[in-house]
C-alpha cells in the first residue's frame, strides 16, 4: 500500500516495535450453523489451503533474501517475483500477458492472467500489486495479497468449473510509487473494454499481525460477495476508511469501474472496539512492520491470511461460477424530497446488473397521495441504465409527508424496489427545514457523492465536530477531487441560507498566487472559490442566501483542484441548507 502523503505539520506517530499477537478463532474454526447464506450452501466455493498461500510467502522472502533484501519494483527481486507467478500461472493453462509501464517510476512489467472460460464481455477481474518497499522483503505488503490470488488462480484452474463470467487476475507493479502500474494498465484499456469490466477487486496486506477485516465500500453491491462471506464466519468487518485512494482499487474507480477488496490494516492504530471483536491490542498499529525491513514471513496471521484467502474463493464462485441468474439493484438519490402544491420535484432512479446479463426493467410507483403523480422517464431501463422520476402535486394534494415505493419490475421474473419520502406543502406555505442530508459526514457517505477518500475519520485533519468530515485534496501532486449532494429546496419560504465550515491548510508560500483552490456550485452557479489564499488555523462558517432555487432540485458541489507541489487542504464539516 502506497503512504498518504499528509497535511503540513502533522505529527507522525512512533509504531511501537513488537508483533501483536491475535486471539481470534483458528483459521479451521466452521461458522455457526445456519450463518453462511443459502448461495453459499448452494454453490459451495473449495477451501483454499492457508499452508499453500504460505508457501508462496516463503518463496517471495526467498526471492527478497536473494536480491539484496526486497522486491521493489524495476529491481531484480522484482523480476524475479513476477517469473515465480507467471511460471505457476501458465503451468496451471492461463492466458499469460506482462504488460511493459514504460512512464512508471521504476520501468517494470505488469503481469495479467486470464483464465479462458466465460464471456469475454463480462470479466470480473482481481488484482494486488506484487512490488514491496526498499525498505525490506514486504511480504504483508503485499505478498501476502499476491499469494493470496496466486493460489486462488491455481484452485480455479484445478477445479475448472463452468465459467458464467471470465475472471482476469492481475499482479501490478510500482504501486508503492504512486499506483503507477494499475493506472497504466486502465489507461491502455478503450472504453469498450473498460466497459467488459463488471467489478474489480483489490487484495492490498491481507494477512496483517494485528490485523483488522476491512471490506472496499462495504455497503456496496459490489462488496456483496466478500462481506456475505465474512459475515458467515461472524466476523462482523467495517469499511476500509485506512486504505480509501491508496491502492490500486483507487485506478479502476476513477475510470467509473465497480470496485472493492479485502485489507487487514496497515500503520493505523486498533480502537479498543475493534479488538474487543476481533482479538489483537488496541491502540497498537495493525501491521507494527508496515514498510519496515522487519515485514518477513513472521508478520503475517495465518488466521486473517486464511480467510482473506478462502472469501476470495467464495466471491470467485458467486461471481463467476455455476449457473447464472441475471439480477439487478435499484436506488433512487436522493431519497427525499418536498413538494408545493401545484410544483414538482425530481430524483433519478438507477439500476446496475449485478449477476448473470442486462434485462429491461419496468419502473412504477406506489404510495403516493391523491393528487400526485408519479412518472418516469423513460418508462423502462435496461439494467444498468437511470431514469428521472417525476412527482407532481396537484393544487388539492393532501398535505403531508408520504412513503412512496418506486419498483422495478425486470424480464427475468425479477422485482427490486426502493422508498423515496415525498413532503407535500400547501401552496404558497414553507416546509422548511434543513434539506442537506449528512451534513456532517457521520453517517456514512450517503446521500453524498464523493472521490475516494474524500469523507474520512482521517486524524490528518480534525472533523469541526464529531468523527468524520470531508477532506478534499491535501496530496502535494496534481488531482481534482469532488463532493457533491443532490438537494430540493422548498417553495413558499421567507429565507434560505447554505452554511458550511471551512478549514483551508497549505503547504504553500505565496501570499499572492492561488495555486490551488476550492469551488462551491449550487446548480450551474458558482457561490464561491477559495484558495491557499485563504489558509487558517481553525475552522471558519461561510453562508450564503440561495432564495433563487426555492422550489428546485440541485445539485450543491464542491471541486477541488490541486497542482503539482506543495499540498494545499480544504477541509468542509457541519454542511445545512435552512429554509425558514
Amino acid at each position: 500500500m502506497k503512504r498518504r502523503i499528509l497535511t503540513a505539520g502533522l505529527a507522525l506517530a512512533v509504531l511501537a516495535g513488537g508483533v501483536a499477537t491475535l486471539t481470534v478463532a483458528p483459521a479451521s474454526a466452521a461458522p455457526a450453523a445456519g450463518v453462511l447464506a443459502p448461495a453459499a450452501q448452494s454453490l459451495a466455493a473449495p477451501d483454499v489451503a492457508v499452508a499453500n498461500v504460505q508457501g508462496h510467502l516463503t518463496q517471495f522472502q526467498t526471492i527478497a533474501t536473494q536480491n539484496g533484501g526486497n522486491r521493489r519494483a524495476g529491481t531484480a527481486g522484482y523480476t524475479a517475483s513476477l517469473t515465480y507467478v507467471k511460471t505457476r500461472l501458465q503451468a496451471a493453462g492461463y492466458t499469460v500477458t506482462e504488460q511493459v509501464c514504460t512512464d512508471c517510476t521504476y520501468r517494470s512489467n505488469n503481469l495479467i492472467a486470464e483464465w479462458p472460460g466465460g464471456p469475454a464481455d463480462q470479466v470480473v477481474m482481481f488484482g494486488a500489486h506484487l512490488d514491496g518497499v526498499s525498505a525490506g522483503p514486504g511480504i504483508n505488503d503485499n505478498a501476502s495479497g499476491s499469494s493470496v490470488l496466486l493460489e486462488n488462480a491455481l484452485v480455479l484452474a484445478q477445479q475448472n468449473p463452468t465459467m458464467t463470467k471470465r475472471v482476469r487476475f492481475a499482479w501490478w507493479t510500482d504501486e508503492e510509487q504512486g499506483l503507477n502500474g494499475s493506472d497504466f494498465y486502465v489507461r491502455s484499456l478503450s472504453a469498450t473494454q473498460r466497459g467488459y469490466i463488471k467489478g474489480y477487486y483489490n487484495f492490498d496486506m491481507v494477512g496483517s499481525t494485528n490485523g483488522g477485516y476491512f471490506i472496499n465500500r462495504i455497503t456496496s453491491t459490489t462488496a456483496a460477495p466478500l462481506k456475505a462471506y465474512w459475515d458467515s464466519l461472524n466476523i462482523q468487518p467495517e469499511e476500509n476508511v485506512e486504505g480509501q485512494g491508496r491502492s490500486d482499487d483507487y485506478s479502476f474507480q476513477q475510470a467509473g469501474i465497480q470496485t472493492s477488496g479485502y485489507a487487514s490494516g496497515a500503520s493505523a492504530r486498533k480502537t479498543s472496539a475493534q479488538a474487543a471483536k476481533w482479538g489483537g491490542t488496541s491502540g497498537s498499529a495493525y501491521d507494527p512492520c508496515y514498510h519496515r525491513s522487519c515485514d518477513t514471513t513472521s508478520n503475517v496471521s495465518a488466521t486473517v491470511l486464511n480467510r482473506s484467502a478462502d472469501g476470495v474463493a467464495y466471491a470467485i464462485w458467486q461471481l463467476a461460477v455455476g449457473t447464472a441468474t441475471n439480477d439487478f439493484s435499484l436506488a433512487v438519490a436522493p431519497t427525499s424530497g418536498s413538494v408545493q402544491r401545484g410544483a414538482s420535484t425530481t430524483a433519478t432512479v438507477s439500476t446496475a446488473t449485478t449477476a448473470g446479463t442486462a434485462q429491461t426493467v419496468g419502473l412504477s410507483a406506489t404510495g403516493a397521495p391523491a393528487g400526485v403523480t408519479v412518472s418516469f422517464s423513460p418508462s423502462s431501463v435496461t439494467s444498468g441504465g437511470s431514469a428521472t422520476m417525476t412527482l407532481s402535486a396537484s393544487a388539492s394534494a393532501p398535505v403531508g409527508t408520504y412513503t412512496v415505493t418506486v419498483t422495478g419490475a425486470g424480464s427475468g421474473g425479477v422485482s427490486r424496489s426502493a422508498s423515496y419520502t415525498l413532503t407535500v406543502g400547501g401552496g404558497g406555505g414553507c416546509a422548511g427545514g434543513q434539506v442537506v442530508g449528512n451534513g456532517g459526514f457521520e453517517s456514512g457517505t450517503a446521500p453524498w457523492t464523493a472521490s475516494s477518500g474524500v469523507i474520512t475519520n482521517d486524524a490528518g485533519q480534525p472533523a469541526r465536530s464529531g468523527s468524520y468530515k470531508a477532506w478534499l485534496l491535501g496530496y502535494g501532486s496534481t488531482r481534482t477531487d469532488t463532493l457533491s449532494q443532490s438537494v430540493t429546496i422548498p417553495a413558499g419560504c421567507a429565507s434560505y441560507t447554505l452554511s458550511f465550515w471551512l478549514h483551508v491548510d497549505t503547504a504553500e508560500t505565496s501570499s499572492s498566487t492561488a495555486y490551488d483552490r476550492l469551488v462551491v456550485q449550487v446548480g450551474t452557479a458558482t457561490l464561491a472559490t477559495y484558495s491557499n489564499l485563504n489558509a487558517a488555523a481553525g475552522y471558519v462558517q461561510r453562508s450564503f442566501n440561495v432564495a433563487g432555487y426555492a422550489g428546485q432540485t440541485v445539485t450543491l458541489k464542491f471541486t477541488g483542484t490541486e497542482d503539482s507541489s506543495l499540498q494545499t487542504s480544504f477541509v468542509v464539516d457541519d454542511v445545512t441548507l435552512q429554509a425558514s
